[in-house]
């Protein structure tokens, strides 16, 4: 996306703006004032006061000064045309951070809007993920969602589809408008809600309407049905072509899984588009390390186990807790790394090593590829005593689709791996010994 045509204006022109008139405030409230005292002089003879109440007002300067920086972030945000890539989560957050906004400054525009600028695809793409995420589990299988694969729902259910505010109202307009981003659609209105809600199959065809300036407008086919019932709950169908749509962008953000391991590569096709290395480390991201260190109590002196460590983030954070930790890991560099940083690693195939039956703790980011976590996994619940948890982050199929193993789940947000390069969803597992 190009900043300087969706704004018309460079950035730093409009910084420049806004920092102009920031300074300019103590003199247009003087100027307010000074034009009060001169309405209260022409008011009168000779200063004498006519017993006449005359309230010319007043306004402060930090009034002014929230304005202008609350008007200087909306202005980038609907220039920026944000609301079109963002999804509803993003919205969310960024009308949240407008009841107290950062400094306007081009580090913080860049830091606020630069990754939708730089990847807006990727962007309606994340958006479209979280939406049928919450709706369904299917939609957050990579392996469910892959071209061919029959089985993606038809429809979604959604509770209280009322009013203004209901939840199901809010969740049919994120659908919307996920499914408008993707295909290039303007962004559903409100009328469009009122109508679906009232007849269920208004939506299925291109119609037109008037605005609130009388003007008329055309509105387009969304591709997709609404069945309301008495309970408040409605149904959702989404016709052929919309769930084709779904089906490809779905596909398109999760990818293909590599494995992060020597020890099973998958066979390439010819002429595959996929990454042409036939290994792929996923370090886990910092992010994901802290939700699950959140989770877990350790004690000082725990012995605590990191099976394929990579370049040991959980170690880091393991051992300022006062664990005593090993780590496996079969790469002989990224090994190495952990070793500088003083952990104690020892440089082999996991699933080759020994098991001992004494950690009490193992913290494990094994490998996605295919269903080859499963024996990470049950290797490494052998190096538990008894009463030892395991806790490990896994692909969301180990959880909804492969059914190899039991526990207690809880799911990682979308794209909680993005910044490792794969948009598979992921899960928590953890099995008490």
């Amino acid at each position: 996306m190009n900043t300087s045509i969706a704004l018309q204006r460079k950035l730093s022109d409009i910084v420049e703006e806004y920092q102009t008139k920031i300074n300019g405030v103590p003199d247009v409230v003087a100027a307010f004032e000074n034009a009060g005292n001169q309405l209260k002089a022409a008011s009168c003879v000779a200063g004498t006061w006519g017993n006449t109440q005359i309230d010319t007002g007043h306004v402060y300067a930090s009034t002014i000064e929230t304005s202008l920086l609350k008007s200087a972030w909306q202005h980038v945000y609907k220039g920026l045309q944000i609301e079109r890539i963002a999804s509803a989560e993003d919205k969310r957050r960024f009308d949240q951070s407008m009841a107290n906004p950062v400094p306007f400054t081009l580090e913080n525009i860049r830091a606020t809007f630069g990754d939708f600028i730089v990847d807006p695809k990727g962007n309606i793409l994340r958006g479209l993920a979280e939406v049928f995420c919450a709706l369904d589990p299917a939609y957050k299988s990579h392996d469910k969602v892959k071209i061919g694969v029959k089985g993606l729902p038809k429809r979604v259910i959604l509770t209280n589809v009322g009013g203004y505010s209901s939840w199901g109202r809010d969740r049919l307009e994120n659908i919307l408008n996920a499914l408008a981003s993707y295909q290039g659609k303007p962004l559903v209105q409100h009328f469009e809600l009122n109508e679906i809600l009232k007849d269920g199959n208004s939506l299925l065809k291109p119609w037109k309407t008037t605005n609130h300036k009388n003007e008329e407008i055309e509105l387009p086919a969304r591709g997709v049905y609404l069945r309301r019932f008495a309970n408040g709950n409605g149904h959702l169908f989404f016709e052929p072509d919309t769930l084709r749509d779904i089906n490809m962008a779905l596909a398109e953000y999760y990818g293909d899984v590599l494995p992060d391991t020597s020890e099973e590569k998958p066979t390439q096709k010819q002429g595959s588009t996929a990454v042409s290395k036939d290994l792929q480390y996923y370090p886990t991201p910092l992010k994901v390390v802290k939700r699950v260190m959140d989770d877990i109590s350790i004690s000082k002196g725990d012995k605590v186990l990191e099976p394929s460590c990579g370049c040991g983030r959980f170690m880091d954070e393991l051992s300022k807790e006062g664990a005593n930790v090993l780590g496996i890991e079969v790469d002989p560099q990224r090994a190495g790394e952990c070793r500088a940083k003083g952990h104690n690693v020892l440089i082999a195939n996991f699933l080759e090593t020994v098991p001992t039956g004494d950690f009490d703790r193992v913290v494990m980011n094994p490998p996605f590829y295919g269903k080859h976590y499963a024996k990470h996994v049950e290797h490494a619940l052998k190096f538990l005593k008894k009463g030892g948890t395991l806790t490990a982050v896994l692909p969301i199929t180990a959880r909804y689709d492969h059914g190899l193993l039991d526990g207690s789940w809880r799911d990682l947000p979308v794209g909680s791996f993005s910044e490792s390069n794969t948009n598979v969803n992921t899960t928590i597992l953890t099995i008490r010994k």
